[in-house]
This record gives C-alpha cells, sequence and structure tokens, in this order.
C-alpha cells in the first residue's frame, strides 16, 4: 500500500473510490432503487488525516470515526490540511458518556445511540452547548439496534427499541433521523438484514420523520442496499487494511 499524501496513494483512493460507487451503482439498479437514495459515509477511523483530505479532494464530504479522542485529533488535522472544506463528521462506534463532551463539538450525526442514558447525556451537552450560543438546533442521532442482543456489540435489542426510540424522539436536544444496525458475523445475512429492515419499518411507523437506515459495510453492501439501507459505511474496500496508532 502505497504511502499516505502521494501520487501513488491518492491513484489508490481514486481506484478504490470508483470501485466502491460501481459497486454501489449495481447494488441499486439489481434492488431497483434510485442511487441518489443511498449516501456513501466514508469509515476513516485508524487511517491518516491525509487519506482524508485525499477523499475530499476526490468528491466524498461525510466520514465516520469509532473513537473520541482520534475524532478530535483527525477533525484538527484535516481542517489545516483543506481549510476550506466542510467534511461532516459521523460517529459510529461505542460511546461512553463520559466523552460525550468530546465529540460533540465536531459531530454532524451520532449513529451509536444505544441507551437511555446516553441519550439523556447527549440531550445534556447539546442543551449546554445551545445554552451558550455554541449550537443552534438538535444533534440528529441514529438509535443503534441490535440484531442478536449481544451487549458486547452494542445496540439496543428488539424489547427495548421502541422505547429508546421514543425517548430520542421526546428529548429537545435530539432529532431522532432513524436506526443504525451491524449484521452480525456468523449469522445468515439475509435473515440479519431482513431484521434490520424491519426494526427501521417500526421505527418510521412511530416516528415516520426517521427515514435514515445506516446499514451495510464493506463486505454486505449490496444486501444492505437490497433491504432498504440509504447509508452505507464503507472503510476497508476505500482505504484499504492500513492501521495506525492514535492514542
Amino acid at each position: 500500500m502505497a504511502d499516505p499524501d502521494t501520487p501513488e496513494r491518492t491513484a489508490e483512493l481514486t481506484e478504490r473510490l470508483a470501485a466502491v460507487r460501481a459497486r454501489l451503482a449495481a447494488a441499486c439498479r439489481s434492488a431497483g432503487r434510485d442511487p441518489a437514495e443511498v449516501s456513501l459515509l466514508a469509515v476513516t477511523k485508524t487511517v491518516p488525516p491525509a487519506d482524508v483530505a485525499t477523499l475530499i479532494d476526490l468528491g466524498l464530504a461525510e466520514f465516520a470515526e469509532n473513537r473520541a479522542q482520534e475524532l478530535a485529533a483527525k477533525v484538527a488535522d484535516v481542517s489545516a490540511a483543506r481549510p476550506g472544506a466542510e467534511p461532516r463528521w459521523h460517529f459510529v462506534g461505542g460511546l461512553q458518556r463520559n466523552k460525550v463532551r468530546t465529540v460533540l463539538p465536531w459531530v454532524t450525526c451520532i449513529q451509536s445511540v444505544d441507551s437511555p442514558r446516553l441519550a439523556r447525556a447527549i440531550d445534556r451537552e447539546v442543551g449546554r452547548l445551545r445554552g451558550g450560543g455554541e449550537r443552534d438546533a438538535p444533534l440528529p442521532v441514529l438509535v443503534q439496534y441490535s440484531v442478536d442482543g449481544d451487549p458486547a456489540r452494542g445496540g439496543v435489542p428488539g424489547d427495548g427499541l421502541d422505547e429508546l426510540a421514543d425517548l430520542v424522539a421526546e428529548l429537545p436536544g435530539l432529532e431522532l433521523a432513524g436506526l443504525m444496525a451491524v449484521a452480525p458475523l456468523g449469522r445468515e445475512a439475509g435473515a440479519s438484514f431482513a431484521a434490520i429492515a424491519a426494526a427501521a419499518g417500526r421505527v418510521r411507523e412511530r416516528h415516520p420523520a426517521a427515514r435514515t437506515l445506516s446499514a451495510g459495510m464493506s463486505g454486505d453492501l449490496e444486501i444492505a442496499v437490497d433491504h432498504g439501507s440509504t447509508v452505507v459505511r464503507v472503510g476497508t474496500a476505500l482505504v484499504g487494511d492500513r492501521r495506525i496508532t492514535s492514542e
């Protein structure tokens, strides 16, 4: 793999991005969907800020991180590298309540709200920022749904989904934008994405404006699109296996 911020790496990312976009377009055609209905979210956890800057140059605007400290540092580095750009950052990992203040100044969406306590902690911090004039609108969030109920992977199980979605919709600092889920490994993908689609449908029935379904990654984006995903979160297929330490 080429080093970041080199012509070779730019060529590699250009090729990878074209391949991902081609897969996404083909998936939409196969599902009979308009490609404009499905957005590409670049998962840039543990990759260098230079790669994010290159992807911005290539036309991407939506990026996702899953660690609070890495997000804050990367936002600063990318802003320095591309001062005129306005990338939109999503948080997609497990979020501890004591890290909410670290994340909130930078994110446009938190996709991993999986408990009432976390929802209330985010709402309180949004209220603090709005009171200080640092924020002027509620924060869009997604409720993270757990397909198999395994707490190690995060997400709210099916029997708590309605309650959590209702709470998020009621909190003044939050905007319920929809649902996020990860299809668990070792489970038949079709069944997992059917369950995810059904859960998203439940949320939309109770909250019609919650239209976003963030589901599907590098290995399963086609089946996710077939089951109604509106956001695919792609990391490895887009940036490769490169990993850096960013403590």
